[in-house]
């Protein structure tokens, strides 16, 4: 199994910047694929950004171009950079590890003022 624990979220002005993170520990070497979900109020949750291991990725059309994946192997970090962020972006976001079924954080709540 693995825990994923996320952190970053917060309240920021439109057209601001987060970065949040996903530290994973446990059996972090089966780890195949990592995501980003989000939820917003009265919606379901989407994807927002996969991340497989051989390096592709694969991003929600409303956030491409604004929203960068990356991870740090060392720390078992996945890290959701976000720019230039929208009302519309406002959710919870979780973050995924996938090693034969998926695994959730908790979440992490991002709020975008207009």
């Amino acid at each position: 199994q693995v825990r994923l624990v996320e952190s970053g979220g917060g309240l920021v002005q439109a057209g601001g910047s987060l970065r949040l993170s996903c530290a994973a520990s446990g059996t972090t070497a089966r780890i195949n694929a990592m995501a980003w979900h989000r939820q917003a109020p009265g919606k379901q949750r989407e994807l927002v950004v996969t991340f497989t291991s051989g390096d592709s990725t694969n991003s929600a059309a409303s956030v491409k171009g604004r929203f960068t994946i990356s991870r740090d192997n060392v720390k078992n970090t996945v890290y959701l950079q976000m720019n230039s962020l929208k009302p519309e972006d406002t959710a919870v976001y979780y973050c995924g590890a996938n090693l034969g079924g998926w695994y959730w954080g908790q979440g992490t709540q991002v709020t975008v003022s207009s």
